[in-house]
């Protein structure tokens, strides 16, 4: 079993070796955990194109080392075009072509306030130009195409290969790039460095948005100038749990932050710390179960909401959907909100500065969209609205999409601060549920509850069905047992993607800091 990685003065753990050394470096020249993971946030939209970009969407978990978590959503709204009209005789919002783009990227415009927090803090001493560096030098010089890369590229071939700009950015001379091939983005390169010299506010009501809009009105995305220059990225107060092993935090709305919570919370009373490997999946399966519930009647953009989400993680309506929960039998329950490509990232610094951050394009390669001049690869997230008038996820101009991304932190009784988090649409919050429970509650040693069997009930690319899924890994006796509780059981590979990237972060109470990444992954735990 691999160990996790322990080191004194900071740490960084990415779904991608390289982005994990970019953050690296700008600890060791004196950079902040904010500023670290802008730096990754960068290198990552670079090297692993295909789960995320400039053109997504990011969400922040800011932890201090004393004083209130902050969370920012970088996420973007539909464009003012995009209307129920605009989608007249279509019978679902495409999930690829310039139909697919039409919410507004946020992530560039997360990454700037994450920066001013940094400096709030007393850190964000370092130039732009030193934070996106690497990204920028990756971007012009090339980079080796991962397998997941060249997987997602042969998978999704057919659906993208006509999509404006997908080929000729993705493929190589018409074919499917391979593996350790060199991979160059020029003009993604162009982009990056413009935004040293105009700052990444340029994105949005600079020279640089002028340029984006007129290449967004040529390919008929619906979004426009006015759209760009209207999106900020929002300070929220981050939803918690009071949990007996400590204080666990995550996302507002528009994500389902609530849902990672709400399952801890459920599992929370129940007797988790004795449970063997089957009760653990099952009770964590079935509170899954219960926060689906929730999020489909709650979550939407948030001007929409009328309940207090908080007050839905109050012990007594978590203790009411625990004791439903029966250990001999599955629930039946409805459908998952499907896959999401994503990354997570998370840097703590030697002042124990916690990250825990997440940014995304939604699908493999977004919406396959590749922006002719800028280079930017434009996400297809709006594709989580329908087009039902009546539905909580109605489309309407300006109005948030759902969102599955939702990082974790928290800050433990025995006093250690801990990040974590996974991409993987429905499983994010299950991959949460399953790092947590086997480290915190059941004293698995860190890096072992990364890597050890997952499982994911839901969906995964590509498929239909809803069932739980669980890694081959698993003990064939475990597959008995759920099967004979009423899971429709089906077995994915020994290590699978389909559960995600995960990855965690524990600063200890001597100020050691451990960290573990996901052998799923190209990524790494790298400290100093």
């Amino acid at each position: 079993m691999m160990q996790s990685n322990m080191a004194p003065s900071g740490m960084a753990v990415t779904p991608h070796h390289l982005a994990s050394e970019t953050a690296l470096s700008v600890l060791r020249h004196g950079g902040d955990a904010i500023e670290a993971m802008v730096a990754a946030a960068a290198t990552i939209a670079v090297v692993y194109p295909h789960m995320n970009g400039i053109g997504g969407d990011g969400f922040w978990l800011i932890v201090p080392p004393e004083g209130e978590p902050i969370a920012i959503d970088a996420s973007g709204a539909a464009g003012s075009l995009a209307s129920l009209e605009f989608y007249h005789g279509e019978k679902n919002i495409p999930h690829r072509g310039p139909k697919a783009a039409l919410t507004v990227p946020g992530t560039l415009s997360g990454w700037n306030e994450a920066l001013k927090v940094a400096v709030e803090l007393g850190g964000g001493q370092l130039p732009l130009s030193r934070l996106l560096a690497d990204a920028i030098r990756y971007a012009a010089d090339g980079i080796p195409v991962t397998t997941s890369q060249a997987l997602a590229t042969h998978s999704k071939y057919d659906e993208l290969v006509n999509i404006a700009g997908f080929a000729e950015t993705f493929l190589h001379r018409s074919e499917i790039p391979r593996v350790g091939s060199r991979f160059t983005q020029p003009r993604l390169a162009e982009t990056l460095a413009r935004l040293t010299v105009e700052g990444l506010d340029s994105f949005y009501r600079g020279p640089l948005a002028v340029l984006i809009a007129e290449e967004l009105a040529d390919l008929g995305v619906p979004i426009t100038r006015q759209d760009l220059a209207a999106q900020r990225a929002k300070r929220r107060i981050p939803l918690r749990l009071s949990h007996q092993h400590g204080e666990i935090f995550n996302m507002t709305p528009p994500t389902q932050g609530l849902v990672s919570l709400a399952i801890l919370g459920i599992t929370d009373h129940l007797d988790m710390a004795q449970a063997d490997e089957t009760q653990t999946v099952h009770r964590i399966v079935e509170a899954t179960k219960k926060a689906f519930a929730l999020r489909d009647k709650y979550i939407t953009d948030p001007r929409h909401i009328t309940t207090s989400i908080q007050s839905l993680l109050d012990p007594q309506p978590l203790a009411r959907l625990a004791a439903e929960i029966d250990d001999n039998n599955a629930a039946s329950w409805g459908t998952g909100k499907g896959p999401g490509d994503t990354v997570w990232m998370g840097v703590i610094d030697s002042s124990g500065l916690a990250v825990s951050f997440i940014q995304s394009i939604y699908h493999e390669f977004g919406s396959g969209v590749v922006l002719p001049k800028s280079g930017v690869l434009w996400q297809n997230r709006g594709a989580a609205f329908n087009l039902d008038p009546e539905s909580l996820l109605s489309l309407a101009p300006g109005k948030q999409p759902f969102h599955t991304l939702n990082p974790a932190a928290a800050r433990l009784a025995d006093g250690r601060t801990m990040v974590y988090g996974s991409m993987g649409g429905d499983g994010q919050p299950q991959t949460q549920a399953a790092i947590f429970t086997r480290h915190v509650i059941q004293g698995m040693p860190l890096q072992e509850a990364v890597t050890a069997p997952r499982w994911l009930l839901g969906r995964t690319w590509g498929q239909a069905s809803d069932n739980l899924k669980l890694e081959a890994r698993f003990s064939p006796e475990t597959f008995e047992t759920l099967r004979e509780l009423g899971h429709e059981v089906e077995t994915l590979p020994d290590f699978s993607e389909a559960v995600g990237h995960a990855g965690a972060i524990v600063r200890h109470t001597n100020g050691m800091l451990e960290g573990a990444y996901d052998p799923r992954s190209n990524g790494s735990a790298a400290g100093f």
